[in-house]
Parts: C-alpha cells; sequence; structure tokens
C-alpha cells in the first residue's frame, strides 16, 4: 500500500459581489464654498419670508400671496442648488 502525504486543502477563493462598481473618476471634482453657503442661505431665507408673511412682519400687514410665493421660490432655488453639491 502506497502511503499518500497529507497535503492541506486549498481554501476556496471569496465569491466575487455579483454587481460591477465602476471605478471612481480621478478627475471628481468638489464644489465651491459658495454652494453650500447659498443653498442654506435661500433655504433659511425663504422659510423666514413665508413665516414673515403669517406672522405679518412683512410691509403690507395683511398676509399676501406675493410673500407666500417668494418664499416657495426662495426654497426651490435653494432645492436647484442642492443638486449641484458635490
Amino acid at each position: 500500500m502506497a502511503r499518500r502525504s497529507k497535503q492541506p486543502k486549498k481554501a476556496a477563493p471569496p465569491p466575487k459581489p455579483s454587481r460591477y462598481t465602476p471605478p471612481k473618476p480621478k478627475t471628481a471634482t468638489h464644489s465651491a464654498l459658495w454652494v453650500p453657503a447659498t443653498m442654506f442661505a435661500l433655504l433659511l431665507s425663504g422659510v423666514a419670508v413665508i413665516i414673515g408673511n403669517y406672522l405679518q412682519l412683512l410691509p403690507g400687514g395683511d398676509a399676501q400671496n406675493s410673500y407666500l410665493f417668494l418664499g416657495l421660490g426662495l426654497m426651490v432655488a435653494g432645492f436647484v442648488l442642492a443638486t449641484q453639491y458635490r
């Protein structure tokens, strides 16, 4: 009878992920400092205009739709600018 030498069994390689994830581009740029600063300024000023409208602190006395639309427009501009933040 021939004796076999015991060789350690090789471990199976770890399973590969099923999805392909592309590498990050080397030229990825970061946003300038004015982008988040302007974004937060627009969002906060929009909220301030809407609250000031309902508290009747703005010129004209009674709550007006034009101030409401101005505040909503400022907030929309802030959200649009938020999509450009990297």
